[in-house]
């Protein structure tokens, strides 16, 4: 079997053929080519554009696509894998993607050809799940804001959550969607001791955290709310103005999941108007951030860009995962 992995600026070249390695001792013939990019800016817009537009937003150039009629095998990270490049792929029997979420896969067309697609379920829980408990730590002590007024030459103490800050001891957090990263969210956070509660209405199981019924009973008692839900048509602006009306005016509001899931506009006019103390957001509608977003102009949000999965671990792991899901699934074939 023949298989063909697309790297890119963050799996790059070499991080693919060694990760990939198992495929190679299963007896597959692997083939590594490069979809480039100037930087990372450039890469990131394209993602954001599949995301948004889905697998056809964008064409892959010639040199990725030349002999795909001889592999099998597909693997990609980022490039986009639509209906032209599998209609090109007369042979191909599986499609990996380096990631949870798929929307640079058409997977519907795929599927329908017969060809089985598979993802990389995990492979942002801890980077994520870390990263998270750090916005929080820094959103609710003020690190980040108290940092940057240091180094502008300013002994500051005071800030919009005043003078002393809250303690997660002493707070209930409220995780929307209680999925892998939201369940390792929880874990981190037990043992600061505060109260954990969680709304997601597909999850049925035993746990250590309280499971509330409806989104609005968990915004109105949390002191710090997480998003960790995926984003769909259902999903998209489902923490809105209508919430941050339910919302404590001590709470504040976490997002290292995706920007649709909040309605950006609410939330800056929300965290303006003091109707809630605090945000930390670590993804954004529009990416780079505009430098006339309303965001740059609050002080009571804590923003980064987009760099909650980008760890070493993250990306280096996930052609090892994938290919431990490949070879299981060509076993049971």
């Amino acid at each position: 079997m023949k298989c063909l992995a697309i790297a890119d600026l963050f799996i790059d070249k070499q991080m693919m053929v060694e990760g990939l390695a198992s495929l190679k001792e299963f007896g597959i013939n692997v083939t590594v080519r490069e979809w480039k990019h100037k930087d990372l800016e450039e890469l990131q817009n394209d993602n954001i554009k599949l995301e948004y537009q889905g697998s056809e937003a964008i064409v892959l150039p010639a040199e990725l696509t030349e002999g795909l009629e001889e592999f099998d095998i597909i693997i990609t990270q980022f490039a986009p894998i639509g209906k032209t490049v599998i209609d090109q792929s007369e042979n191909l029997k599986l499609l990996g993607v380096l990631r949870a979420g798929i929307e640079n896969v058409n997977q519907a067309y795929a599927e329908a050809k017969g060809i089985t697609v598979l993802n990389t379920p995990g492979r942002s829980i801890t980077s994520v799940s870390e990263f998270t408990v750090g916005m929080i730590l820094s959103e609710i002590r003020n690190i980040a804001r108290a940092n940057h007024k240091l180094k502008n030459g300013k002994w500051e103490k005071y800030f919009p959550n005043g003078v002393l800050a809250p303690e997660l001891k002493e707070s209930t957090i409220g995780l929307i969607g209680y999925g892998a990263i939201g369940q390792r969210v929880a874990e981190l956070l037990r043992p600061f001791g505060g109260k954990i509660l969680f709304y997601d209405e597909y999850y049925q199981g035993s746990t250590l955290d309280k499971q509330v019924d409806t989104l609005d009973e968990l915004v109105k008692e949390a002191d710090i709310l997480s998003m960790h839900y995926r984003l769909t048509e259902q999903t998209r602006n489902m923490i809105n103005k209508e919430h941050f009306n339910l919302m404590k005016r001590n709470a504040v509001l976490i997002n290292t999941a995706r920007s649709g899931l909040i309605n950006e506009q609410d939330l800056a006019e929300a965290l303006h108007d003091r109707k809630i103390a605090g945000a930390a957001v670590d993804v954004f509608n529009v990416e780079p951030l505009p430098k006339d977003h309303p965001y740059n102009n609050l002080d009571n949000i804590t923003i980064t860009p987009h760099i909650a999965g980008s760890t070493v671990g993250n990306f280096a792991n996930s052609p090892v995962i994938l290919s431990e899901r490949i070879i299981e699934t060509l076993k049971l074939k």
